[in-house]
């Protein structure tokens, strides 16, 4: 507000025109005066370039490093975020991301690094060989896959440097694809110590979770198309236009740039802009939902939390739906920028393309457009937490009748086969037979949809409060590790902390212990320290075993 009242008040003076007290009161009235006056984007980077300069000792940064733009936050006030990748002698470095946060001024205040130790390394030249760490990743995705018959595998090199897990170190980062038994897609990234050969962690790269138009499971809803002509294509212009294409029953490998075949993404079209049946006899009902799920994805991120598409830049993804055989899996593609639905095998899961799934998985995206919490050890159960939770929020911002808002993941895509009513539960996440309530030290040690446990568990006590309570027909029980008795700040506060945190204060190497500072601080930066929604999240995080 003074920058602008001050600019206005110059070019008056330079015109001729007297400056007077009413001439600057009436200026500051002015429409002109009340108009969003924060930094711009550039601005925010200019301000972080000049602060990196200033205190790159405080920062870690060498004249071996070199550092790159992921994304900018401005705040309504003009407090700046801007967080950064890093490379060493231009190697990436894994951990290496850091966030600069500056004053509306564009002073520095302060930053969160994924890594404080000093990047270096004795060599950048490898003792162990490109081809030899293909192999190692290749023999670590057959070992995943449980000795499964994998056809046309390919890995793919590259040379990092690892500051993720302990002292840097030179690594081979391998990303290794394939095809199970059935045609389906595997993939696995493989981390190498370059020097001995050893593997230092692995993960799936694939991260699963499992018009007017009618749905599979949101009934009749509303669909922007195109027109064509005399047909409609089931293109939505008002939402950077995403589509859904038809995969044919087909598969594709074209993950991290590896393409070893595609399958198509047939866009659906229709003669009079009616879709879907409601039946799965009808292809293009699962485009519905598919269609409708990003939809309301993009709503919810645009409306609640001022994003603009999944990497925050008005970009529409896409979507392709009867992927594969029997295929129970759905995921998003960060190469293709897309999300993919099985169909299910119709004894275990039915076609994947679930409200809450839908946002689950476009979650995954905006993750790696944000913090990038690495998906392994506690990063990588607060990943899936993250998709866990604001997919959930997706699902209540929708308020549909035939599938409204719940504490259950997936609940809509299982059947009698599956032996559970959903894929998750929120209030408590053992009732999974798998997933972890609370913290310990093992928690890092469990697959990453189990270790999500502890923060799906802090998300419902934060929002709903511990105990016994029914809540849109759905009965829960939330306990806690500590006897406390939690009381709730609602949904809209639990997503406005989650989201804030994700995107200004985690980093790839986020841990637990991480994510509870990085709550505090975002709702410390909401609702202020001391505030009853600061006080929430601590003891929320505290029923949960995270101190």
């Amino acid at each position: 507000m003074s920058r602008t009242r001050n600019t206005r008040a110059s070019r008056l003076a330079t015109a001729g025109v007297a400056v007077t007290t009413a001439t600057l009161l009436a200026a500051a009235l002015s429409p002109a005066a009340h108009a969003d006056a924060r930094p711009s984007r550039a601005t925010a980077i200019a301000n972080a370039a000049q602060a990196l300069v200033q205190h790159a000792t405080a920062l870690g940064l060498t004249s071996a490093e070199g550092t790159s733009v992921r994304d900018v936050i401005v705040d309504r006030n003009g407090t700046q975020h801007v967080r950064y990748d890093r490379t060493y002698h231009r190697l990436p470095v894994l951990g290496g991301d850091f966030v600069v946060h500056l004053t509306s001024d564009g002073a520095y205040r302060s930053a969160d690094r994924a890594t404080r130790s000093r990047i270096s390394v004795a060599s950048t030249v490898p003792s162990v060989s490109a081809p030899k760490a293909a192999d190692l990743a290749v023999n670590a995705l057959r070992a995943a896959n449980l000795g499964d018959a994998l056809k046309q595998v390919q890995a793919k090199p590259q040379l990092i440097v690892d500051a993720l897990h302990g002292t840097p170190k030179l690594a081979w980062r391998t990303n290794a694809v394939g095809k199970d038994s059935l045609g389906n897609p595997v993939a696995r990234t493989v981390l190498t110590d370059a020097r001995t050969g050893a593997q230092i962690d692995a993960w799936d790269s694939i991260e699963t979770a499992t018009g007017d138009g009618k749905s599979l499971y949101s009934g009749t809803v509303p669909l922007e198309t195109t027109q064509s002509g005399s047909t409609y294509n089931l293109t939505d212009p008002t939402r950077g236009n995403t589509y859904t294409g038809d995969a044919a029953n087909k598969t594709d490998l074209c993950i991290f740039g590896i393409c070893i075949s595609r399958a198509p993404s047939t866009v659906f079209t229709d003669a009079d802009n009616h879709w879907g049946t409601g039946a799965t006899s009808d292809r293009s009902s699962a485009a519905v939902d598919a269609q409708y799920g990003t939809n309301e994805t993009w709503d919810y991120y645009k409306n609640v939390q001022g994003r603009n598409g999944i990497a925050g830049d008005g970009k529409g993804s896409y979507n392709r739906v009867h992927y594969g055989n029997s295929y129970n899996n759905a995921f998003w593609d960060d190469s293709c920028f897309c999300m993919t639905y099985g169909d299910g095998d119709g004894t275990t899961f039915g076609p994947l393309v679930a409200l809450d799934v839908a946002g689950h998985e476009m979650t995954h995206g905006v993750t790696s457009k944000t913090a990038a919490l690495t998906y392994s050890g506690e990063s990588g159960g607060l990943n899936e937490a993250t998709s866990d939770i604001l997919g959930t929020l997706v699902e209540w911002y929708a308020n549909n009748p035939s599938d409204p808002g719940d504490y259950l993941i997936g609940e809509k895509i299982v059947r009698s086969g599956f032996g559970k009513a959903a894929l998750r539960f929120m209030d408590q996440p053992s009732k999974d037979g798998s997933s972890a309530d609370y913290w310990s030290s093992s928690v890092g040690n469990l697959d990453v949809h189990y270790s999500s446990g502890v923060a799906n568990h802090f998300a419902y006590l934060l929002a709903e409060g511990s105990g016994a309570k029914t809540i849109n027909g759905v009965s829960y029980n939330s306990p806690t590790y500590n006897g406390s008795t939690v009381t709730g700040i609602g949904r809209d506060k639990l997503g406005a902390i989650w989201y804030r945190a994700l995107t200004v204060y985690m980093t790839s190497s986020t841990n637990y212990a991480g994510a509870r500072t990085a709550t505090l601080n975002a709702a410390k930066d909401l609702y202020g320290n001391g505030s009853a929604e600061y006080n929430a999240v601590a003891a929320a995080w505290s029923a949960v075993n995270v101190n």
